[in-house]
Parts: C-alpha cells; structure tokens; sequence
C-alpha cells in the first residue's frame, strides 16, 4: 500500500443518509483528501461514501493513493440491526468482518486508519475492548489498515488503555465541546504521547462559541467567518478537525481556514471562552 499523508482537514460522513454519495464526491472535488466514516449504518451510509469515491476515481479527480480513508468498528450496542458482523461470533472475527466489509464498501485492498468506535463500557477498558483492540492489530499486521485509532473516549480509558497496551494509538477522535474547556485533558495526553487528537463537532457542539464577541471580532478584523476562526484555532492547539457540512461554500470556506492564523493571545482567549 502507498501510505498518504495524514491530511489536515478530514470531511466526516455521519447522518448524510442518501446524500452520503453525492457529498462525498463535492468534497474530494472541493479539495478534501480525508474522508471519515463508519461501519454503522444507524449513523453513516458506508457503501455511499464508496460511490462517491468510485465516482471521482472515474472522473480522475483523483487516485486511491491520494486518499486518507478512515472507518471504525462499532460494537454491538450501537448498531441498529443492519450489522456488518455475525453477532453470535467473537468479537475478534466480528472486528475482521466489518473491516472485509468496509473495505467491501469503500472499493479499496485497505484503509488508512480503523478506529474503536467507543469502548464497550463507560466504566472502564474492558476484557472485551482488549480482545478488540488486538484483533484490531491483527488487521494492521495484515496490511489491511494502516494506522489505528479510538473515538468516544474519556482520559481515564485513555490511561487504562495505555496500561494494558504497550502501543499507543495513533488516533483520539471526539466530540469536542468548549463548554468542556476544548477535551483539554485527552488534548494534554494525546500531546504527551504524540497522538493525533481528531475533533469532530467543532460547529455543532460550540454554537454559542460562533456568536461570542471573541470570535465575532477575530472573524470580522480578519475578514472570515466564525467557523473559520474556530477551525483556525484548532489547529492551533493540535487539533486534526472534521467539518460535516452539506454545503459547497462552506466546504471551501473550511477549506481555507488552513491559510488563516490566529495569535497566541486569540488562542488563549479562545480557550477562555468556556473552559
């Protein structure tokens, strides 16, 4: 496999339903070279985001190996009951089904990164999240991703991950709200082992954020939108960001916030903002 670079922007495929072929196609067209999805048809259409690949392939957009494709395996208590995996089969083989399912899906021998859609219990790294995460490296050691990572997840797994497994995730994707100071913890520890923090919600989860004089000003005496403010200090801090938009404007619009930089001063005042 062609290892692609990790992109700076990743465009996130959750809730687009039928429009998940289409959007994902305008994004690689826009500019997007990463491309988030799961196999979890109660959130993400997983085969359309596979259309819109094989659509852009055939137009010559662009190649496979220009892409950073990312999937994740959920388990069974956040699925509805179109499931990727045999149920009454062990975790390990559920772990290989879905992946030989997402790959099924995305036209590909590979995927860049696969991801643990959330550990199996709140209250802890559980026996069933070991038996996942090895067979997780199990499929990296046959080529089958590249790189692995965990969503949903709390400092207190992180760090009971970390004591059971020797090797850290290359990953930690989660909703990132400032009301929660920006997951400054899980930041903090990512940044320690040189994980790459993936935010997702950076718009949704923060409207107030938008509105705040803060980032109104910034936006306004830099001549760009709130939301490019907010991407802009995300990076800043270390952040990898998805944006989900259905819109093209916006898209180009997140787009070019890669070109937008903020002060350390708006930095902090950012971060002050709610946490």
């Amino acid at each position: 496999m062609t290892a692609a670079a990790i992109p700076d922007f990743i465009y996130g495929t959750a809730w687009k339903e039928e429009r998940t072929p289409a959007l994902v196609e305008l994004a690689l067209r826009v500019g997007f070279r990463g491309i988030d999805t799961a196999n979890q048809r109660r959130h993400y259409f997983e085969a359309g985001a596979g259309q819109g690949l094989a659509a852009v392939y055939r137009a010559g957009v662009v190649t496979r190996d220009d892409l950073f494709l990312q999937t994740k395996f959920t388990y069974r208590a956040g699925q509805d009951q179109r499931l990727p995996y045999d149920p009454a089969a062990r975790l390990a083989v559920q772990v290989a089904q879905s992946l030989a399912s997402s790959l099924e899906h995305l036209g590909t021998h590979y995927v860049d990164s696969f991801v643990l859609h959330g550990p199996a219990s709140g209250y802890g790294w559980t026996d069933a999240d070991v038996e996942v995460w090895e067979a997780m490296v199990k499929e990296r050691a046959a080529g089958r991703t590249r790189l692995l990572g965990v969503s949903n997840v709390s400092l207190r797994r992180l760090e009971e991950m970390a004591g059971v497994h020797s090797e850290a995730p290359a990953f930690a994707q989660n909703r990132c709200y400032a009301r929660l100071g920006w997951d400054r913890e899980v930041r903090s520890f990512c940044r320690e082992r040189k994980i790459v923090y993936q935010g997702f919600s950076l718009l949704t989860a923060n409207v107030e954020v938008l509105r705040h004089p803060v980032v109104t000003g910034l936006a306004a005496r830099a001549g760009v939108t709130a939301a490019q403010v907010v991407f802009a200090f995300a990076r800043a801090v270390g952040m990898l960001p998805l944006t989900g938009t259905s819109d093209a404007e916006h898209m180009k619009q997140d787009l070019a916030s890669r070109e937008l930089e903020i002060g350390t001063e708006a930095v902090r005042a950012i971060e002050a903002i709610a946490g």
